[in-house]
């Protein structure tokens, strides 16, 4: 089914706001998740939905020319308790400012602009066009294309979020990233090695493996975890003289000896606790993390500290949006000068949107999806 986006003089209608004023609306149709009872059951859907045409103080109305698609987290939308029966798909989005709100003041039309549609957003970023606050924003460079600004985004600030903000690394640290072939892992890797620091890489397929070793020297080793003969806490003590690494960022982790087929290649938490060096740093992606007493010890004896990647955190408070515009400035820039290089599929379709991102959440894509609109 083709998403387009109906703007004409027919469909526009008026709508009482939540204010109960009276405003003025068109009717755009976007992509949208349909929850149902388990995460299994979600589906994706065409849907529309209305944008405002008047605008707020500080709001900016963009015309989408690229959207990236990444999985959606369905329980997170759960814990935060946000009552909806459809979640808008698709918040990394790229485009031309068409107006601006009267105290917008970073931004004026037909600037060019990348940035995040906030968590609790009604529009799907796969809309012709959305309305979002100006400080969730920034200038997109000129010599930056539409669809790596879309797709490198939201990977950098998980990037920039793990390395700076929760490991503090620093030049001559040990970074560990597990799944380097990840669109994740790669800009991790190429972040930490601009500061530089020494990064080892695990591989989860021997493609894999071939692709890391094509980053050298920005990979010192690479260590092949779908080799059964490959031991990952050996490999990584002998890299660091017996001493363990300074930072290490996993893909998620084994917490028991039976899991699913799909987890079988994700290390041991024992394991990432046992080569983690005195006063690390462990950055993890498992929500359900469990450490039992000895675990604790284990980290207590180091001094090593553990913290919970979580990107929406930028989100959360208002003291913390300088920061998170500063970081996306700087993975822009970054991005245009050929530092950050991610790893995107081709762009797909506007009409390809539903499958591809069924696709997207079942993790059947390996590099990041964009939607070229």
């Amino acid at each position: 089914m083709y998403l387009f986006c109906k703007i004409s003089a027919y469909s526009l209608t008026w709508f009482n706001n939540n204010f109960g004023s009276t405003s003025f609306y068109f009717q755009c149709t976007g992509l949208y998740c349909k929850l149902g009872e388990t995460a299994a059951d979600a589906k994706f859907v065409v849907r529309e939905t209305n944008v405002p045409s008047a605008l707020g103080s500080n709001q900016v109305k963009v015309q989408v020319k690229a959207c990236a698609l990444s999985p959606l987290d369905i329980k997170l939308h759960e814990d935060l308790k946000f009552q909806r029966d459809l979640v808008p798909v698709g918040r990394e989005i790229v485009g031309i400012v068409l107006q601006v709100g009267p105290k917008v003041t970073f931004f004026q039309p037909d600037d060019e602009v990348v940035g995040i549609l906030p968590l609790d957003t009604a529009m799907s970023g796969l809309c012709d066009a959305v309305v979002i606050n100006e400080h969730h924003l920034v200038q997109k460079p000129e010599k930056l294309s539409w669809v790596e600004a879309a797709g490198a985004i939201r990977d950098g600030l998980r990037a920039y979020t793990a390395l700076h903000t929760l490991a503090r690394m620093a030049s001559g640290h040990t970074l560990l990233v597990l799944d380097g072939a990840s669109p994740f892992g790669v800009l991790s890797i190429q972040l930490a090695h601009y500061h530089g620091v020494k990064v080892l890489a695990s591989a989860l397929s021997s493609e894999d493996q071939k692709f890391l070793e094509q980053l050298r020297p920005s990979v010192a080793r690479v260590i092949g975890v779908w080799d059964a003969k490959v031991d990952l806490v050996d490999s990584c003590l002998e890299e660091t003289g017996g001493l363990g690494v300074d930072i290490v960022m996993d893909s998620g982790v084994r917490l028991h000896e039976e899991e699913p087929e799909a987890r079988c290649l994700l290390p041991y938490k024992h394991d990432i606790i046992t080569l983690i060096g005195v006063g690390g740093h462990w950055v993890t992606t498992e929500q359900n993390l469990q450490l039992d007493p000895p675990d604790s010890r284990s980290l207590f004896l180091k001094a090593a500290s553990l913290s919970f990647l979580n990107e929406e955190v930028w989100g959360a408070s208002s003291a913390r949006q300088g920061r998170y515009l500063h970081i996306m400035k700087d993975i822009v820039e970054k991005l245009s000068t050929g530092t950050l290089r991610p790893q995107l599929e081709d762009p797909v379709p506007l009409y390809d949107a539903t499958v591809s991102m069924e696709m997207v959440q079942k993790n059947q894509v390996r590099k990041r999806l964009v939607i070229q609109l």
